[in-house]
């Protein structure tokens, strides 16, 4: 998570809502920035009860069931939602086009608080999702709801974080905000991070060792010598599938996930210290921009479930941060 400096608190006195809350990740880069959480939702129970620990105060339930009205009026919407099948997408039905998705209960929030800002997060295949159709029903929906609407695929391995993980993220000005049609996504930034950077000392991570015999095929010497900005393959287990390859510490982290299979499943499989093993959660957590006092789940399956799921702070705060000078320029 990046530092913030005392007189970047441009969103102070700004509202928001965290919806799709997960374990907060919009949250903790708004309110770097000085944003005030007036709401938040998340329909996972356990996910919620992880976001009480940390924030105060408990996400309302299924997002789906909550009557807008009910929401407090806000000038900011942050929401990672689900990428759901549109049923009729392409169809040019507007609100129609999106019943049965979690959009399209953000979308009757828009229409009726009409925030500024909103800031959207989903995988990198909902930009081409569906023959892109559902992308483009997206845009088209906010279009008419009043919002200029910019997106793009940015890689958290570009942005001071050293996990390739490519998202797609959604910025939308409502449309008496002046330049709202010019916004600029934030520019790569240096990034000399890497893996061996964030993990934990030996002796707090062996019971995430693994006994297998590996197959190396790269020289680990020549390997050891180097800082790669890009996750580096050295050997595998068993076929070499997914969940079975063994990535070095010198370079990034492959993308964390909430699914897969293999004994490397949700993190990847890395040489450390002579040893195989999988990344811890507190390991995964901080490839996620959280903070060191952030606490987890207590059981580590579903922690990497969560952690799977999660936005990458610093990306967010990159691009809220961007949104700087368009912000600070309302009719």
């Amino acid at each position: 998570m990046l530092r913030i400096p005392a007189d970047k608190k441009f969103l102070a006195g700004t509202k928001f809502i965290d919806l799709c809350a997960g374990l907060g990740g919009f949250r903790l880069a708004a309110e770097s920035f000085g944003g005030e959480c007036v709401f938040a939702s998340d329909f996972d129970e356990r996910v919620a009860g992880v976001y009480e620990k940390n924030f105060g105060d408990r996400p309302a339930g299924d997002i789906t069931k909550i009557n807008e009205k009910d929401i407090p009026n806000h000038e900011l919407l942050c929401a990672g939602f689900p990428c759901q099948p549109f049923s009729i997408s392409g169809k040019k039905k507007g609100f129609k086009d999106t019943r049965g998705t979690i959009f399209f209960d953000i979308a009757r929030i828009l229409q009726l608080h009409r925030p500024k800002i909103i800031l959207l997060e989903n995988v990198k295949n909902f930009a081409t999702h569906d023959k892109k159709k559902t992308l483009q029903t997206v845009v088209r929906v906010l279009q008419e709801l009043g919002y200029f609407v910019h997106y793009k695929v940015l890689n958290a391995s570009l942005f001071g974080v050293p996990q390739t993980r490519e998202r797609i993220y959604i910025v939308c000005f409502r449309d008496d905000v002046i330049d709202g049609d010019k916004y600029e996504f934030p520019r790569i930034r240096p990034n000399s991070k890497v893996l061996r950077d964030l993990l934990q000392p030996p002796e707090e991570v062996k019971k995430f060792e693994v006994n297998v015999s590996p197959t190396f095929t790269k020289r680990l010497s020549e390997v050891d010598s180097y800082l790669y900005t890009k996750p580096v393959r050295v050997g595998h287990i068993n076929l070499g599938r997914q969940g079975e390859r063994i990535y070095h510490p010198n370079g990034h982290a492959i993308t964390l996930s909430s699914q897969g299979g293999g004994i490397g499943a949700k993190t990847g499989l890395y040489y450390v210290n002579g040893v195989i093993r999988r990344l811890s959660p507190r390991e995964c957590a901080r490839l996620n921009g959280f903070p060191e006092k952030f606490k987890l789940y207590s059981r580590p399956s579903v922690s990497y479930a969560h952690l799977g799921n999660s936005v990458v702070v610093d990306v967010l705060q990159y691009v809220l941060f961007s949104c700087n000078f368009v912000l600070s320029r309302v009719r």
